[in-house]
């Protein structure tokens, strides 16, 4: 059998080489949302949307709660009127009194000046879309856009930005650029198409007036509903920021995901993509189902990446002809029965094969190495083997032993 050579080095004392396994997150500034801090080192924070009518004072309250309560640390809530601003104005004070401090977004679309500043006196952040913020009238039968003509609505756009952001700047507060794919503006769909290019030149555009006015609380978004057009937008904000001296941080997600399975999946496959690269400083995953539901999956994705440890992490193979016991089984009943733990990484093995080495790196392991027994690991080491019957049991008690258990 042929192997390769034995890499050589010019140094004297030969060494392995290191790979650092850890994410190394593209550095950013802090951007305050209330008592949440997005980017400058700080934890991926997670973010979701209620889908009540904001007129329903009640049931918005509610629902921001059932959010928070699961996690959800940043709460958006769509405002479509002046008087939507007035009711979220009442959101937010009922929400204080009636349970704690939620930060919350508001979400602010066409000609939204008037709203945006309404809400801005409320809340902690304001989102816009740069291709509804100015609307802009298509016309069919334009053939170009001539320098005056795109300087002409340059100049509306900051004059209407401009008041916004002075109030943002002048409270404290922060802006959540969000650009969608979706809905470009007509002359930047009209010089670069429906292109990654033209949502990261939009973004600027506007990061360009809010600089100008030496306002920074910035974080960006580039949502798409399709994985590669998202996660290039992504990366090439990245690096056009990075060519800029921007280090403003990115809020991740993968627009119009839809449901169940194929939505957690697509996804997870443009947030976690971009994570593992280093960008992203906040994420939502955004699925056609109670927003409850994002929740898990956000964590889960984090947690993945080694980015939050906010769950035990079960490393479980996938069963074979050599496993001692039904292992399928046996993984829900430890998961059951350890769930609600933290921080924790619990292996659970169906052979003596896949079990010390696969493991190496658990807290707990749960190894089938005879059969009608159980060989419970801490570490590396064997502690105790124990009948089947008493497996769950025991790990329990050797949590307990170690003192690193909670109850329930």
């Amino acid at each position: 059998m042929q192997t390769l050579p034995t890499p050589t080095s010019s140094n004297t004392t030969s060494s392995q080489p290191t790979f650092d396994t850890t994410i190394q997150r593209r550095k950013t500034r802090p951007v305050k949302v209330g008592n949440v801090t997005i980017g400058g080192g700080y934890p991926v924070v997670v973010q979701s949307m209620i889908n009540e009518d904001t007129l329903d004072i009640d049931g918005s309250v509610a629902a921001i709660r059932r959010l928070h309560e699961v996690g959800c640390e940043i709460v958006r809530v769509t405002v479509p009127s002046l008087a939507h601003a007035v009711a979220l104005a009442e959101i937010k004070q009922k929400i204080i009194k009636t349970y704690q401090d939620v930060p919350i977004v508001a979400d602010v679309h066409h000609n939204g000046m008037k709203i945006a500043l309404e809400v801005a006196k409320h809340i902690e952040k304001v989102r816009i879309n740069p291709g509804l913020y100015v609307f802009e009238k298509p016309n069919t039968n334009r053939t170009e856009y001539t320098q005056a003509e795109f300087e002409e609505i340059g100049d509306k756009i900051r004059e209407t930005l401009e008041p916004l952001v002075v109030s943002l700047r002048d409270q404290g507060k922060a802006m959540r650029i969000g650009v969608n794919h979706g809905s470009l503006a007509e002359r930047m769909l009209f010089t670069y198409g429906d292109t990654p290019e033209g949502m990261v030149e939009s973004a600027l555009e506007f990061i360009r007036i809010c600089e100008s006015l030496d306002f920074r609380n910035l974080v960006v978004s580039m949502k798409a509903s399709r994985v590669p057009v998202m996660v290039a937008a992504y990366r090439l904000l990245a690096k056009r920021m990075d060519e800029l001296g921007m280090d403003y941080p990115l809020h991740l997600g993968v627009t119009e995901a839809g449901d169940g399975e194929y939505g957690r999946i697509k996804s997870t496959a443009g947030i976690a993509t971009l994570l593992a690269d280093g960008i992203g400083d906040t994420i939502r995953v955004s699925l056609t189902e109670a927003p409850e539901n994002e929740i898990p999956v956000c964590y889960s994705i984090l947690q993945a990446l080694g980015l939050r440890k906010t769950m035990v992490e079960y490393v479980a193979c996938p069963s074979c002809g050599r496993t001692l016991f039904n292992l399928e089984e046996v993984l829900h009943k430890v998961r059951e029965a350890t769930k609600h733990l933290t921080g924790l990484d619990i292996a659970v093995m169906g052979c003596i094969v896949n079990g010390p080495g696969e493991m190496a790196d658990a807290d707990y392991g749960y190894v089938g190495k005879t059969p009608g027994y159980i060989s419970l690991y801490r570490g590396r080491e064997e502690i105790k083997k124990v009948p089947e019957t008493e497996g769950v049991e025991e790990l329990i008690n050797l949590i307990k032993t170690d003192g690193r258990w909670v109850d329930p």
